[in-house]
């Protein structure tokens, strides 16, 4: 059933995708007088076919659904007939370089127009996000050096010396505006409300490592969600959880006297005292057992006895091999549960538009230096993405909610839009870029440049479809 909704998921995004992107060429090119011969989604060998009696227009759905092109009139087109005289003024190369930089341009602005419906929709429906709520930071944090001590809101974000603070409503909110700041190498101040008031924080991010910037940058600053309730969700058999007692359903409080609601510095604390005695408090829940109780005793004698009773529990995490580092790490054997606050983010129409278009501008500006660094070698190749992770995502964000779909069919959509810009030869970019060298010169890029450099596009793009094809099974194997 999952592998369904990943297909259907990732075919609903391919197909919006590329037809906005295809119909921004086509729409530009109509008004600008140009003849469009087919409208193609997809490639290879056509599954249906119409002509529209109006314009003329073949419409092609075809077998292979990974893009699409439209083709218009041009007497550049090898093997074809032709051009009658009277048609000359409706083929794309008799264009004006700049009209012909608009129809080029479309296809990618399209991408980003779509962009900023789709956040806006999001943004004006509501969307469910975990609360700015901190967790404990781990010791020696970017979020720990700063004075943050967990159970702050943060409420709102500056660069320092600025006299304006942007408000923060959610996590993801709070995340992005300090991902923004890292990328620029800032210090920022953060307001988070406490349980003596609002304080001010000062956060450094000028020392970040741009190859750090990835999924796991919150949690490398020390920020983690927090504020909500860390339960066992299972124990497994003969585990160090199983002998301590430990049950489902028990909430952990602290551990070693230090104060947790977070499963990623919950684990990280297990890991790093392998084999060493730890102290749990745990809060019971109903049913669950105390380190003496009797294994014979029946659940309905347990229940009630023990819930919401504070206990303290011994634990050895048993040390094993991680694969990944080859390091002794320690373990107890529990699946653990996260429950943070939420908040419920919704705005009136015009703001919801204002703010797609900003979060649009934002994804789009960090896509590019995302890709310049990775060029440069100061961002991983892993970044990329190819299809199989895209359908998966696709599926995921599908079983969250239209909210979750739409803001992954936005955030593709400015990914498509940012790789056509790419000035890379085959690739919109590669054509736009002739035509601005066109428009400075006064003079057309030769065909044999042209196929020196659409040669050197085409390599490119096969290279970079070949690493995003690996990271792609990099992580579906795990290696």
């Amino acid at each position: 059933m999952n592998l369904l909704i990943e297909v259907l998921a990732f075919a609903v995004a391919i197909g919006v995708l590329v037809v906005v992107h295809e119909y921004g060429h086509y729409s530009v090119a109509r008004l600008c007088g140009v003849k469009v011969l087919r409208f193609s989604i997809g490639f290879g060998k056509p599954l249906f076919q119409w002509v529209s009696p109006k314009s003329g227009t073949e419409w092609t759905i075809a077998a292979l659904p990974l893009g699409g092109y439209v083709k218009m009139l041009d007497e550049r087109e090898t093997g074809s007939a032709p051009i009658p005289v009277e048609a000359l003024p409706h083929a794309f190369n008799r264009q004006s370089v700049w009209r012909r930089i608009a129809i080029v341009a479309a296809g990618p602005v399209a991408n980003f127009l779509l962009a900023i419906v789709l956040f806006g929709l999001v943004f004006a429906t509501g969307v469910t996000e975990p609360a700015a709520i901190l967790a404990v930071p781990a010791p020696n944090t970017a979020a720990a050096v700063a004075g943050f001590e967990g159970g702050e809101t943060v409420v709102a974000v500056r660069t320092e010396n600025a006299a304006d603070s942007a408000p923060v409503r959610s996590w993801s909110d709070l995340r992005w505006k300090l991902l923004g700041a890292a990328f620029d190498h800032k210090r920022v101040v953060l307001s988070a409300k406490g349980p003596d008031g609002t304080s001010d924080f000062q956060l450094d991010l000028r020392g970040i490592n741009e190859k750090d910037v990835d999924d796991d940058f919150m949690s490398r600053l020390g920020f983690e969600p927090g504020g909500g309730k860390l339960t066992v969700a299972s124990v497994q058999p003969g585990s160090a959880a199983q002998k301590a007692g430990l049950a489902p359903g028990d909430r952990l409080r602290a551990i070693n006297g230090i104060a947790t609601d977070n499963a990623t510095a919950f684990i990280a604390y297990v890991k790093s005292h392998a084999g060493q005695p730890l102290t749990l408090q745990v809060e019971r829940a109903a049913g669950g057992q105390t380190q003496g109780q009797s294994q014979g005793q029946s659940q309905g004698q347990s229940q009630g006895q023990t819930q919401g009773k504070l206990e303290d529990i011994s634990i050895v995490p048993q040390a094993q091999r991680d694969a990944a580092t080859g390091q002794q790490i320690g373990r107890i054997g529990a699946e653990l549960a996260t429950q943070v606050p939420s908040i419920n983010v919704r705005y009136g129409p015009f703001e919801s538009l204002q703010l797609g278009a900003r979060r649009t501008w934002d994804l789009a500006v960090y896509s590019v230096r995302m890709f310049g660094r990775m060029i440069v070698g100061e961002a991983s190749l892993k970044n990329l993405s190819g299809p199989v992770t895209i359908a998966d995502y696709a599926g995921k964000s599908a079983r969250l909610g239209p909210s979750a779909f739409l803001s992954f069919l936005a955030l593709v959509s400015i990914s498509l839009g940012v790789l056509n810009l790419l000035p890379i030869p085959v690739l919109d970019g590669g054509h736009l870029l002739y035509y601005l060298v066109e428009a400075v010169t006064g003079k057309v890029v030769s065909d044999r440049w042209q196929l020196v450099f659409q040669r050197a596009g085409l390599a490119c793009i096969v290279a970079l479809s070949a690493i995003a094809l690996f990271n792609d099974l990099a992580r579906l194997i795990h290696f």
